[in-house]
């Protein structure tokens, strides 16, 4: 789960989706749209849109121009209308998010050299987001991830990108919870709380209270409220960089820490991490359709991925010559306390959390109401929908106190999850959808690059696990 910022997104299938359920009549199963683990403009564009969908009339939502023709069968044209920039921004803001925290302990852990594979998996990702735009023209009736998947090998390529898709958010999740706990505990450390009868540390009570306060979030059926609640994930990503920054110009550290040329042992635990950052291919068919000209995709992605690269690159440099070997999974959790530039930061990766629960919460709960009998009225399906998600959510506390290990976590979520999702999917639907213009070069290269995710999410993942393992048998230990 990446993880955290603007997007355009929806679409046709969506906006369709949520006219149906505001009228209570059921969808087919194709038109269910998957949300992405970063996507704040879905909500935006939708809640704008539902409205003039309705009225059958001509509307212009957020990105989207917008004609519905006929609605009684749902059938309507869409339009892009996204311009170079916006998409640009729409797309950097989907990659920087969560993994931007563990990218200086990554470059300490597998030594400066290690920038190269942070740079090299920029350029594999940049490459396969080209190849999605590709598969998009061959089959302009794709909107979406799973629908590449579905048009690439059938139900059984939809379902596998469902799967992937949906872990991925579980997982993502995980990793927020960790992160709030973790921060949360540095922002109030020295507190003593207690609840007579309740047998938790103080840490595990206060990310429960923050859980609980996001909780009510995941009964907002009004998606315009759920935008409100999701709107500064791009805001704060940047300002935990700008701290950092702040803290390496003027914040009386010693930025001279010397990092190591190359740790080779440590590179399939650190890969993980680093791919979980450039993992935003699953919205990446959603900024393309929302494009006023699809055709400069390619350039959105260089561009877009360069900034994002350059971004890293910079934060992982500060944050490891800062504080060398004593550097945090996470950056801000190594800041010097006392520090205005270290509270903001804190707050900041607190608050962001919290804010994205109901969010990405939001395409399991339109599935889940797709699912539903048409029947059951409106109170009953807010009520569906706020108990499954209120569980999922307690069920996520749950493992990630069980399991508090950020960088173990969001190292296997990269090795398991981001390495297929963003490397070997892709890949592996243009060699299926294109395969009439792939010529024999084209087609080494993409088996090559399919060879080397696989190569790297099998040693990731068993790094990672063997990791973890080891972190809760100490922890139990102790």
């Amino acid at each position: 789960m990446a993880g955290d910022s603007n997007m355009s997104s929806g679409l046709s299938k969506l906006i369709s989706k949520f006219s149906s359920l505001k009228n209570k009549q059921p969808l087919n199963s194709n038109q269910v749209a998957i949300e992405s683990v970063q996507g704040e403009q879905l909500v935006k564009d939708l809640s704008k849109c539902g409205t003039c969908v309705e009225e059958n009339i001509s509307c212009t939502c957020g990105d989207l121009s917008i004609v519905v023709i006929d609605k009684q069968d749902s059938r309507h044209q869409v339009k892009g209308n996204s311009s170079f920039a916006q998409s640009v921004i729409n797309m950097a803001g989907i990659l920087i998010g969560l993994g931007q925290l563990s990218t200086p302990y990554a470059l300490e852990k597998g030594g400066w050299m290690s920038i190269f594979l942070l740079v090299g998996l920029g350029i594999i990702c940049t490459y396969t987001s080209h190849l999605m735009g590709k598969c998009l023209r061959k089959s302009p009736k794709s909107k979406d991830y799973q629908d590449i998947g579905q048009e690439a090998f059938g139900m059984t390529g939809k379902v596998i990108a469902s799967a992937f898709i949906y872990v991925a958010i579980f997982l993502a999740l995980v990793s927020c919870t960790i992160s709030l706990s973790d921060n949360l505990t540095t922002v109030f450390r020295g507190t003593h709380i207690s609840i007579p009868g309740v047998h938790l540390s103080p840490y595990q009570l206060l990310t429960l209270v923050a859980v609980l306060v996001a909780l009510p979030s995941l009964w907002l059926r009004d998606l315009s409220s759920i935008s409100f609640l999701s709107s500064g994930g791009i805001f704060m990503s940047f300002l935990i960089f700008i701290t950092v920054a702040w803290t390496a110009a003027f914040g009386s550290v010693g930025a001279n820490k010397t990092i190591p040329a190359l740790r080779m042992k440590n590179f399939p635990g650190i890969s993980g991490l680093y791919i979980f950052s450039f993992a935003g291919h699953i919205v990446f068919p959603n900024i393309y359709t929302a494009m006023k000209d699809p055709s400069k995709f390619t350039k959105v992605c260089f561009v877009s991925f360069t900034l994002v690269t350059a971004h890293y690159t910079a934060l992982a440099f500060m944050g490891a010559k800062l504080f060398g070997p004593a550097v945090s999974s996470q950056i801000t959790l190594s800041m010097p306390p006392h520090l205005i530039a270290t509270k903001i930061a804190l707050w900041a990766t607190v608050l962001t959390p919290m804010t994205k629960y109901a969010l990405e919460f939001a395409p399991i709960a339109l599935q889940l109401e797709h699912n539903l009998p048409s029947s059951i009225g409106s109170r009953m399906r807010m009520i569906i929908r706020g108990t499954t998600g209120s569980l999922l959510l307690l069920g996520i506390l749950i493992l990630a106190l069980s399991i508090p290990y950020f960088q173990h976590v969001l190292g296997l979520t990269g090795s398991l999850i981001s390495i297929s999702i963003s490397i070997i999917l892709p890949c592996a639907f243009y060699l299926k959808i294109c395969r009439s213009q792939v010529s024999i070069p084209v087609f080494i290269l993409n088996i090559t690059l399919i060879a080397i995710g696989a190569l790297l999410a099998v040693v990731g993942t068993i790094s990672s696990s063997k990791s973890l393992v080891e972190s809760i048998k100490r922890g139990h230990s102790n």
